[in-house]
């Protein structure tokens, strides 16, 4: 049974740095769980650069990256085991579920909490530490458009349901880790 951390951040808090880092200091393999759909350096210059900054920061320090934006928990049956594997980040893969989801409209609270249910059931059949990195979008502004209501709903109900099934719960406010759980 694998170990599983959750690691919540705002945006630039840190969060990924400190779960790579977690990550790096286990013996073995390790995997990095990318959600983030591939960008076309032509289609948003920025994105491209910030998903080049995440490579550089893993060059030669023996990750595998893994792309994946919908089935993280498929993704983790079949990767092998043991091995750490680092998914960064469950806030994008909301996004992205949203996104497939765009005209059905079925992805409401009931849905994500299943989704995180079989994602936390695949890290409890694995063998090797799971760190899950993810935003914590819920302490600002509510917003004004319906959908981005939604996804901070979504968000929220996520990283509620993963922080009740990990081992160890870490807040990363400004670069220093809070440990909140284990």
């Amino acid at each position: 049974m694998a170990p599983v951390v959750l690691v919540v951040g705002g945006a630039r808090s840190g969060k990924s740095d400190y779960a790579q880092a977690m990550a790096q200091e286990q013996a073995g393999p390790r995997y990095y769980l990318a959600t983030c759909p591939p960008v076309a350096d032509g289609d948003d210059p920025e994105l491209a650069a910030r998903v080049l900054a995440h490579r550089l920061k893993r060059h030669g320090l023996g990750w595998q990256t893994v792309e994946e934006a919908l089935g993280i928990a498929r993704c983790l049956r079949e990767l092998p085991a043991p091995a750490t594997v680092l998914v960064d980040c469950l806030t994008l893969w909301i996004s992205n579920l949203l996104w497939a989801d765009r005209e059905l409209g079925r992805l409401d609270e009931v849905a994500m909490v299943s989704r995180c249910q079989e994602l936390l059931a695949a890290a409890r059949h694995r063998q090797g530490l799971l760190v899950l990195v993810s935003g914590e979008v819920g302490c600002g502004l509510v917003p004004e458009p319906a959908l981005s209501r939604r996804y901070r709903d979504l968000v929220g109900r996520c990283n509620q349901v993963m922080a009740a099934g990990a081992d160890r719960v870490v807040q990363v406010v400004c670069g220093l880790p809070l440990i909140i759980k284990g």
